[in-house]
């Protein structure tokens, strides 16, 4: 057999829920009769389940479900009245007719009996309609703007991730064309080296094309790609660059944006190293700072006038994805130290 669906259970239990409250009124009465009392019973249950189940189907037929407050509030205000009407009418040929066929015989007239109990049954069937439509259209308003919520939460998810895709993409031909440019120098002077810096270039596109761009990485993927990049830098740079990692083991499998420390990594070596005729040195640090993850990037060199302006890519596009990905949670910040360094930090929550 099919199980009821939870309107049918609703309306089964609340309309026998108030049926059995007469009941009991007129069993604690001075004249109750069974047979009227049954009788009464199951038809008072009978009209209202047919009465709102109508209702019902007249609402959904006319999409009265999917309509503003506004625009419903008069609608139901002229739905209750109409029902109010039925169900006295219902009701006060109900008590006449059970009346009559039990007891045989009646000293009064229909009319006669519509007169004297007409308005304090309309009274009652205003009510109990009041709150059957109230609530049945309280429900799918309730619903109606879950649904809403949950659809906007699933477009802001969509634009999100589009926006971090976008952002991703750029960063990829980016990368590479800074790393090609790197063994572009060595392809003349030092052939050796230009090999390996090609092999090193082959891994970081495997490792990048293996990967979702647009989804986080273990915190462990991006350092092995940082040191892949380093040493790519290293051929080229040879004593010229000094390069320093610390990581602390336990924070290997946090989450974090692909290329966000390769991002930093990239700009001290354009923006400081290079500018350098010494060249410099470039720390990597990665550590846990109360609750949150503090990843810090530190360069010899001084801060560009396109980094000052903010109108760099690299930096501008981190700042988005931070932004988009962890809604304000993250933080970056890039300040120019005293020692002639550069200091860049990433602080992203740790949960």
């Amino acid at each position: 057999m099919a199980k009821l669906s939870t309107y049918w259970k609703i309306q089964l239990t609340g309309w026998t829920a108030t049926s059995l409250y007469w009941g009991v009124s007129a069993f604690l009465g001075s004249t109750f009769m069974w047979t009227i009392g049954i009788a009464d019973f199951v038809l008072d249950v009978c009209i209202g389940i047919v009465l709102t189940h109508l209702y019902r189907n007249f609402a959904l037929k006319k999409g009265w479900n999917k309509l503003s407050l506004k625009k419903l509030i008069p609608k139901i205000i002229g739905s209750v009245l109409v029902l109010s009407l039925l169900y006295m009418f219902l009701i006060v040929g109900k008590l006449y007719l059970v009346r009559l066929f039990v007891l045989k015989s009646t000293s009064i007239s229909f009319i006669s009996f519509l007169q004297s109990t007409q308005l304090q049954v309309f009274i009652t069937g205003t009510r109990l309609m009041s709150i059957w439509v109230l609530a049945y259209h309280l429900y799918h308003y309730s619903r109606l703007e879950i649904e809403t919520v949950k659809e906007n939460a699933r477009l802001s998810v969509i634009v999100k991730e589009a926006q971090l895709s976008n952002l991703s993409a750029q960063l990829n031909p980016h990368f590479f064309f800074n790393s090609l440019n790197s063994i572009k120098f060595l392809v003349l002077e030092d052939p050796h080296s230009a090999r390996r810096a090609i092999d090193l270039l082959s891994e970081l596109l495997r490792n990048s094309l293996n990967n979702n761009i647009g989804q986080l990485v273990h915190l462990a993927d991006e350092i092995n790609l940082v040191r892949d990049y380093l040493e790519l830098e290293k051929i080229r740079f040879e004593e010229r660059l000094q390069v320093k990692i610390e990581v602390v083991t336990a924070l290997s499998e946090h989450l974090v944006l692909p290329l966000s420390i390769q991002t930093l990594v990239e700009n001290a070596i354009k923006h400081g190293i290079e500018k350098r005729k010494n060249g410099g040195f470039v720390a990597v640090k990665v550590e846990q700072e109360s609750d949150l993850v503090k990843i810090s990037v530190q360069n010899s060199g001084k801060l560009s006038k396109e980094i000052k302006d903010s109108s760099g890519i690299g930096l501008n596009n981190l700042r988005e994805r931070l932004l988009l990905q962890y809604k304000g949670k993250a933080s970056f910040e890039i300040k120019e130290m005293q020692d002639e360094t550069v200091l860049a930090t990433i602080l992203l929550p740790s949960a």
